[in-house]
């Protein structure tokens, strides 16, 4: 049930904080984000952060998993082990790194054009975070 609960919390975000992103994409993701962290963990819990600067929403799905899979890898094509895939191919950015407690996978979508340019309403809220890009 974490992908559920993850994409409901993804979907609430966006329109509490009115983030000019297409929602059903952003829930997607969100939860292949989750999904992987929950099969490639090695821990029994995870974090999902979400945040949003002037012209970007950002999701990471947050594990403890220190070794495994391709994590050790640098290859190209280690990013499609690890889960990456759909984030990969429909948003605007996405990737992975480690973190003190293990590893943080992530995608970005930008905002639609009207909102880029100022044609839209900018988003209402941010959320904080660890710091990490």
């Amino acid at each position: 049930m974490p992908a559920a609960h993850a994409t409901a919390a993804v979907r609430a975000v966006i329109d509490e904080w009115q983030v000019p992103v297409d929602r059903s994409l952003a829930a997607v993701l969100a939860s292949d984000l989750v999904i992987n962290a929950v099969t490639n963990s090695t821990g029994e819990t995870f974090m999902l952060s979400i945040r949003c600067t002037g012209s970007q929403f950002r999701v990471e799905a947050h594990d403890a998993s220190f070794t495994g899979d391709s994590w050790e890898s640098a290859e190209s094509g280690a990013d499609a082990e690890r889960g990456l895939l759909l984030a990969a191919a429909l948003a605007a950015g996405s990737g992975h790194y480690r973190t003190p407690a293990g590893r943080a996978v992530f995608y970005t979508l930008e905002f639609a054009p009207a909102a880029a340019t100022g044609g839209g309403h900018t988003p209402r809220g941010a959320a904080g975070g660890d710091g990490e890009p």
